[in-house]
């Protein structure tokens, strides 16, 4: 039976301060383990691996590219972290590539041992800016909802300033699927971003069906990201300076949250 699969939910942000602002979008993303995409390209007519399809999948969206396999990669930051990788399942839930354009502000690793306990997650984020990076977070034991943080090291928004944490709340992919970020200054939370999504298994008429509703995946994210801007832009909120990237990809969060 295949793990990798379709879900499809809604994405909500809140912005508490210093201005409110909301916004609700539907979201289509695809959990995919690594080691099912030659098998997925095969079955599926409408989806391929490394080639150009209705729906399409490259390691070279993800992390660094160049520097190895998506699974090299992310067993190199497990090591880091003091996790001995024994290769176990490491399934990425993101947006597809659509008609050869993707863009994921989120996509999350979930990285597996072989018995299949979670032992890992790694938050890869992006920002408009063609900039990436990752946050590599132990997880600390079996109860659900998984409950993680560390501190922002990453530009992402340009209303939001550097000085700030993350908080995630994450049930991992099942039949239902869900996260929770709360960025959090010394005062209290500034702003809160949710995922609610439900699983359907991944079928050429799941995909089909998923065009149908999103053919414009990548444009429909971006222009919502300019479109918010504006928007706050107009309620008085204005661009933080941009500081450099990390010089390594991926943080690697000690216990504890300290990254």
């Amino acid at each position: 039976m295949s793990i990798s699969a379709l879900y499809t939910g809604t994405v909500v942000h809140t912005r508490m301060r210093p201005v409110r602002h909301r916004l609700r979008y539907r979201m289509l993303m695809l959990l995919l383990d690594l080691d099912e995409l030659p098998a997925l390209s095969r079955r599926l007519r409408l989806f391929s691996n490394e080639r150009f399809n209705l729906f399409g999948f490259a390691a070279r969206d993800h992390l660094a590219p160049g520097g190895g396999s998506l699974r090299t990669q992310v067993e190199a930051a497990l090591s880091a972290a003091g996790i001995g990788p024994d290769g176990g399942a490491i399934r990425l839930l993101a947006m597809p590539r659509v008609l050869g354009s993707v863009f994921n502000p989120l996509s999350i690793f979930f990285c597996h041992g072989r018995d299949g306990a979670l032992r890992a997650v790694l938050y890869e984020v992006n920002n408009t800016f063609g900039q990436r990076h990752s946050y590599l977070i132990p997880v600390a034991g079996p109860g659900l909802p998984i409950r993680q943080e560390c501190a922002k090291a990453f530009y992402v928004s340009p209303f939001m300033d550097m000085a700030l944490r993350y908080r995630f709340r994450l049930t991992p992919p099942g039949e239902k699927f869900g996260v929770a970020i709360e960025v959090r200054d010394q005062t209290g939370p500034v702003l809160t971003a949710g995922l609610a999504a439900r699983r359907t298994a991944l079928t050429d008429g799941a995909l089909l069906r998923g065009f149908l509703r999103h053919p414009l995946l990548a444009a429909q994210v971006l222009g919502g990201i300019h479109w918010e801007a504006v928007k706050l832009w107009r309620k008085g909120m204005r661009i933080r300076p941009r500081p450099a990237p990390p010089a390594e990809p991926v943080s690697i969060v000690l216990p504890g949250g300290v990254a």
